[in-house]
């Protein structure tokens, strides 16, 4: 587990951490988070273990609704199947940086892996926080579905409404790289 000096990070759509000196897998899992279409529950993506552990039986009066979280890609064979998740530990490295719009880190860092930025839809009620999904994203085995839980979608820029025009294009996907040092 972690000591003094290392860093976590999870690498969205694989289950397995890079193949960097020092990174172990803490565990593996499943994407989860609240429902696009909600407007109340959690702000961010969870990566869930494969095997829950229970604490209280009994349903509480109020509670906030847990989905599983399926990729939106409809041009990839990903499309609508759920997203796995690893928890990575470096014990050679203390910080861990995630770079937008980027796919190679600063000199002096450490690359664990790189893909595309992805969040909820823009005209979704739910809000979560930018994460980097893989660019060699794999699914849940035997998750096809279209259950409409919690959702990763590309982002792609704007530019010209804050974001420059140049060297940022509309319509280009973001990509994203994820760094340790």
């Amino acid at each position: 587990g972690p000591r003094s000096g290392g860093a976590l990070y999870t690498r969205w759509g694989r289950t397995t951490c890079p193949g960097t000196p020092g990174t172990e897998l803490v565990y593996s899992g499943l994407a989860g988070g609240s429902c696009y279409s909600h407007s109340g529950g959690g702000a961010n993506y969870l990566c869930l273990p494969t095997t829950p552990q229970y604490l209280v039986s009994g349903l509480p009066t109020y509670y906030s609704l847990l989905y599983g979280a399926e990729y939106r890609f409809p041009r990839f064979s990903t499309h609508n199947h759920n997203v796995p998740c690893a928890v990575c530990y470096t014990s050679q490295r203390a910080s861990k940086l995630m770079i937008p719009a980027r796919i190679i880190c600063p000199s002096s860092w450490t690359e664990e892996y790189e893909g595309y930025l992805m969040a909820s839809y823009y005209e979704s009620k739910s809000n979560v926080a930018y994460e980097c999904v893989d660019k060699n994203a794999e699914t849940v085995p035997g998750s096809y579905a279209y259950a409409n839980g919690a959702l990763f979608y590309h982002v792609i820029a704007t530019c010209g409404t804050g974001l420059p025009c140049d060297p940022y294009v509309t319509d280009k996907v973001i990509t994203c790289v994820v760094c340790t040092k």
